[in-house]
C-alpha cells in the first residue's frame, strides 16, 4: 500500500480529512448496514436530537503502521463494549459490538494509504461517534440516529519529548453524583470546556477532579484518566463510578501486572495522600500517558519526586511496554492486537 505525500514527523494533532468514512443509519427502529463513503458532509434536521438535546456519545482508538510492516489497531472490541454502555445510558439504540468493529477495520483499510509509516510518530486516529439526527422538539430521545466512523493521521501529543504537566485542583465538578460520568457522552466534554480553558489562562496544563459527593477522593481530569507510584513503585489508580473507564489505563494495570511484575491497586484515593506519592500520570488514548510534575490545591503545591524534566522510571517503563505492544515490538497478550487484512 502507498502511502499519501505527507510531512509524516510533523503532524500536529488536529483533523485532516481522509479518503472513506463509515455510516449506518437508524430508521424504523432497525440499523441498516452501513457504507463507506467519500462524503464528509453531515445532513439533518435544524431540530435535530443531537442540537437540541446533545443526544450523543464517541469513541477514540488508533491504527498503526508496525514494526514489521503491519497495519494494525489496538482493543476495538473495548471501545464497542463502551459505547454500548454509552448508548444504554442516553437511550440510544445499540450499535452492535461486532458490527462496531467490523466497521471500524472496513473504515481503517479504505484509509490505508493514510496510516503513518512506522516510525513517524503519527498514527491514525479513528473516531467512532453516533448522536440523535431526527427531530425532537419535546424532551424525548430521538427516534432516528446516525452511527459514524471518521479517521485522521495525528502526530504526536507531545512533540520533542514529555514535558510534565502543571495541574490544579479543581473547584467545579466533572460529573454529577450518580450522573454520567462513567460514559462516554459528548455532553461531559462540552461541560468541562470553560473549565479547561480557565485553567490554561490561569497558567495550568489541566484540571484534576475530586470526586463530586464529598470532594476527598481523586477522580480523573478533564479527558483522562490517573495513575499513581508509591515509594516501593506500587501503581495506584482512583477507583469511582463516576470515573470513565479508560481502556488505555486498564491496559496499563495490566502490564503493569503482567510484564514488569508491580502491584497494582484500584482504590478511592483521597487528595491528602498526593504528596505521598512519588509519580502522578494521565493516560488516554491521545498521549498514552502524559506525566505530571506539580499538583496546586489553591495555595499549596505538590512536587513530585519525578521532577519537572522528563517522565518518572516506572511510568517510562509502562509507555515503553504499552507502545512496544501497540507497534508490535513486544509480544502482545492474545486479544489484543486486530490485523488489518
Amino acid at each position: 500500500m502507498e502511502k499519501k505525500n505527507l510531512d509524516w514527523g510533523n503532524l500536529s494533532f488536529t483533523y485532516q480529512k481522509t479518503d472513506k468514512r463509515f455510516v449506518a443509519e437508524f430508521k424504523n427502529g432497525a440499523w441498516n448496514e452501513g457504507t463507506l463513503t467519500s462524503d464528509d458532509t453531515v445532513k439533518i434536521s435544524e431540530c435535530a436530537g443531537v442540537l437540541q438535546y446533545s443526544q450523543s456519545c464517541f469513541e477514540g482508538l488508533k491504527a498503526y503502521t508496525t514494526e514489521d510492516g503491519r497495519t494494525v489497531t489496538f482493543r476495538p472490541d473495548l471501545n464497542g463494549e463502551r459505547m454500548e454502555n454509552s448508548c444504554r445510558r442516553l437511550e440510544m439504540p445499540v450499535f452492535p459490538k461486532e458490527k462496531f468493529i467490523e466497521a471500524v477495520l472496513k473504515t481503517i483499510k479504505a484509509n490505508e494509504a493514510w496510516v503513518p509509516p512506522y516510525g513517524t510518530g503519527a498514527t491514525l486516529y479513528v473516531r467512532p461517534y453516533m448522536f440523535g439526527s431526527s427531530a425532537v422538539i419535546g424532551v424525548k430521545p430521538a427516534d432516528e440516529y446516525q452511527f459514524r466512523i471518521l479517521v485522521t493521521p495525528v502526530g504526536p501529543y507531545f512533540k520533542g519529548g514529555f514535558h510534565p504537566l502543571t495541574v490544579r485542583i479543581s473547584d467545579l465538578d466533572r460529573a454529577a453524583p450518580h450522573g454520567t460520568g462513567n460514559i462516554k457522552a459528548g455532553l461531559n466534554y462540552a461541560m468541562s470546556l470553560y473549565n479547561i480553558m480557565e485553567a490554561h489562562r490561569k497558567g495550568f496544563d489541566e484540571n484534576m477532579y475530586v470526586d463530586p459527593a464529598s470532594h476527598i477522593y481523586i477522580e480523573e481530569t478533564g479527558g483522562a484518566n490517573i495513575l499513581f507510584v508509591t515509594k516501593d513503585n506500587k501503581l495506584v489508580t482512583p477507583k469511582s463510578e463516576s470515573i470513565l473507564p479508560s481502556i488505555t489505563r486498564r491496559s496499563l494495570l495490566t502490564v503493569a501486572k503482567d510484564y514488569l511484575h508491580l502491584e497494582v491497586e484500584e482504590r478511592p484515593v483521597k487528595k491528602s495522600e498526593l504528596a505521598d506519592f512519588t509519580e502522578c500520570g494521565l493516560c488516554g488514548t491521545a498521549a498514552v500517558i502524559s506525566p505530571i510534575g506539580k499538583v496546586v490545591d489553591h495555595d499549596k503545591e505538590i512536587c513530585f519526586p519525578s521532577g519537572m524534566e522528563d517522565m518518572g522510571p516506572v511510568l517510562r517503563k509502562l509507555y515503553d511496554t504499552l507502545t512496544g505492544i501497540q507497534m508490535g515490538r513486544v509480544k502482545a497478550p492474545a486479544g489484543w492486537i486486530y490485523e488489518i487484512k
